[in-house]
């Protein structure tokens, strides 16, 4: 028999019979194979009838095995992913930007939280000189776009990103980390580049080498310049200028209702990348500050950790996180009053929780500079996990008006805390501290101190610009990842 073919969507031309019969009087059943082909596998999983022999396409069997398989279905999500950065890198190219102002980020979506607390400061510098937010990564830039109105550039690669800068007038650059990316826009010389960090502690992270890359690096205060002044070697001082915390005097929605009952805050940071930048209490300290604080009469207990000691993988931070939980869980089981419930906030904006708190405990991190920032007039105790007070008072200045926990003091916490919320005898010496770290004035005072440092530098470069002339070449590496996540 001789079968009628038929033309497919695919190309291929198709039998339009179901059985036939072969020369050796076998009747067989058409399966899909595809008219060119020759021997098809007779091995179809499909019911055979009676003296029907059923052929299948192997190639058809290889190709749908191929596209079922996981390596397919990577490649696929990929050139999907690529075709979607491509298409936002058409759409946020930058032709619409009239910007003085350039504020750089390099990094993924889950460091996207270093430039989001300093959002609405930008929105506010804005308003004065505009800004534009230059964006590396697709998972940031989607970040971006779902946080802020500022113009938003999506520039994935090294020399779409240098056609933007010639293309533009921008006079300076903010960088809020220090991230390896950064170097590319370094790169770019008519620009005055100033690195702002993300945050204000005494922590070992908080000043790098890499500062020497900038030509300026705004910080909080003095003591900030006197921290830079033992970590770094052949370093010019001329390069940092002092501008408070900014990001501390924005208004912000409160996240913790007050109460009639007093509120202590046990606020601790995670482990950090290794031993020398790991200042937690909460393996060492943290369920004996949480017993002592629930023996407190009439207060309530917020425990508010830093975001990645839930996600630690660390057992002796997994198992005392956990303790915590049970004693809290196990507190509230007695207390009928909603506004007197302790409370377990993994997330949210610990700078809008600072009004309703009474007494703060946390580690060397940023949470107690930014609460000294805010209230200087509440007190705060501070962990120190390696037993070393002389060193603690030299590295971190504001430990010397807060007392210390310890292994010599953990057993006695409880005196401690009822002492610091009856009597505060460290208020003066706090005020001295917080003018040591952020300078004179309230709050408000340092988005003013932030302004005027751009305002004055921008004003600088642009009178430089007039007499320098520069070509379209770029010293600068150029090869730089493909992926826009």
């Amino acid at each position: 028999m001789t079968s009628e073919l038929a033309d497919t969507p695919d190309g291929y031309r198709r039998s339009s019979v179901e059985e036939f019969s072969l020369a050796d009087g076998r009747r067989y059943s058409w399966s899909g194979c595809l008219q060119p082909l020759r021997g098809c596998d007779s091995t179809s999983d499909a019911p055979k009838s009676r003296g029907v022999h059923t052929v299948t396409n192997p190639i058809r069997s290889v190709a749908r095995d191929a596209v079922r398989s996981r390596a397919w279905k990577a490649t696929s999500r990929w050139i999907r992913g690529t075709e979607r950065w491509n298409r936002l890198e058409d759409e946020f190219d930058g032709s619409y930007v009239k910007a003085e102002v350039v504020v750089y980020f390099g990094d993924r979506s889950s460091k996207f939280y270093q430039l989001e607390q300093w959002i609405p400061v930008l929105e506010e510098l804005h308003k004065t000189h505009r800004v534009v937010l230059v964006m590396r990564k697709g998972s940031a830039l989607l970040r971006t776009l779902e946080t802020t109105h500022l113009p938003v550039v999506f520039k994935r690669k090294f020399d779409p990103l240098h056609t933007f800068y010639h293309a533009n007038n921008f006079k300076l650059a903010l960088y809020v980390n220090n991230g390896m990316t950064n170097f590319q826009s370094l790169a770019f010389a008519p620009m005055v580049h100033v690195h702002v960090n993300h945050g204000e502690s005494d922590k070992l992270s908080m000043v790098s080498n890499q500062s020497k890359s900038y030509d300026k690096v705004f910080v909080a205060g003095d003591a900030a310049i006197e921290r830079h002044r033992r970590a770094l070697i052949d370093f010019d001082e001329s390069a940092l200028v002092k501008v408070g915390r900014p990001q501390l005097d924005i208004e912000r929605p409160v996240e913790l209702e007050p109460s009639n009952a007093r509120t202590i805050m046990y606020a601790p940071t995670w482990e950090g990348e290794n031993e020398s930048n790991n200042y937690t209490s909460v393996d060492l300290f943290g369920p004996q500050i949480i017993e002592a604080a629930l023996q407190i009469p009439n207060a309530r207990v917020i425990y508010k950790p830093h975001p990645r000691v839930e996600k630690s993988k660390d057992p002796a931070m997994t198992e005392a996180n956990a303790r915590i939980l049970d004693l809290l869980e196990a507190a509230n089981e007695s207390i009928s009053d909603e506004s007197k419930q302790h409370q377990v906030l993994m997330q949210g904006d610990i700078l809008a929780m600072f009004n309703a708190v009474d007494l703060l405990i946390t580690d060397i991190s940023s949470v107690g500079l930014d609460f000294l920032y805010l209230h200087p007039e509440k007190p705060l105790a501070l962990t120190d996990r390696r037993d070393d007070t002389v060193v603690l008072n030299a590295e971190a200045p504001i430990s010397r008006a807060t007392p210390i926990i310890d292994r010599s003091t953990v057993d006695r916490l409880n005196q401690m805390f009822q002492a610091m919320l009856s009597e505060d005898s460290a208020a003066e010496a706090r005020r001295d501290l917080r003018r040591h770290y952020f300078g004179d004035g309230g709050k408000g005072t340092s988005t003013v101190l932030f302004t005027e440092a751009v305002s004055k530098l921008i004003s600088a470069r642009s009178a430089v610009l007039e007499h320098f002339h520069t070509d379209d070449s770029i010293n600068a590496e150029s090869e730089d990842e493909a992926s826009g996540e």
